[in-house]
């Protein structure tokens, strides 16, 4: 798959022509690699609580997702914002919370 088109700051992927917050170029590769496993499970997850019209589990993997996309930088707090430690515990918090 091609890497989608950033925006010339970094900040923002392209696709289809709308803008979406990138994932934190900072995060080591190997945590990012284990956030973006864990954010995939957690979106399988959902389907499978839709499909099953289970309520519950579809909230439970809802917050996994938010969880994942927060600790990515892709929501919450925008990565540029933040020093190299608040980013550092923002990745290792959710790794904390989801593994």
């Amino acid at each position: 798959m091609a890497e989608p088109e950033r925006t010339p700051d970094g900040r923002f992927v392209v696709v289809d022509g709308r803008r979406w917050r990138a994932t934190d170029p900072d995060i080591p590769e190997d945590a990012a690699a284990r956030l973006r496993s864990l954010l995939m499970r957690a979106r399988r997850d959902v389907g499978a609580a839709r499909r099953g019209r289970d309520v519950d589990a579809e909230r439970e993997a809802r917050s996994r997702v938010h969880a994942a996309k927060v600790a990515l930088g892709e929501r919450g707090t925008p990565w540029w914002d933040q020093d190299a430690e608040q980013r550092r515990q923002r990745w290792q918090h959710g790794l904390d919370v989801l593994d």
